[in-house]
């Protein structure tokens, strides 16, 4: 399995903008990506202009088929414009422990 988070920022003025296109992106990979086990995305409670998303994926197949998808450029074309830092800060993990 492949681990994996996204950290972003956005400008102030788009925070409800993004979130709307979060909540369509996240229904589409529940509805056409098997393969990603798991995606989540928070939004800080102390600075809403804060985004994380934790994915996990079954295998490097599942991880080149979300990102390749139609629906990631979709995505992307809506949160990057609205950007307050340089990109997206993406980190893999390893799974140390877990309680399931």
């Amino acid at each position: 399995m492949i681990y994996q988070t996204a950290y972003y920022k956005v400008k102030k003025q788009s925070v409800e903008k993004v979130k709307a296109a979060v909540r369509e992106f996240t229904l589409y990979v529940k509805n056409n990506e098997p393969g990603t086990l798991l995606y989540l995305a928070w939004q800080k409670k102390d600075d809403p202009t804060s985004f994380m998303h934790f994915f996990i994926f079954a295998d490097a197949d599942a991880q080149d088929i979300h990102s390749k998808s139609e629906a990631v450029k979709k995505f992307e074309s809506v949160y990057s414009p609205e950007l307050v830092s340089s990109g997206v800060d993406f980190a893999d993990y390893e799974l140390v422990a877990a309680n399931k």
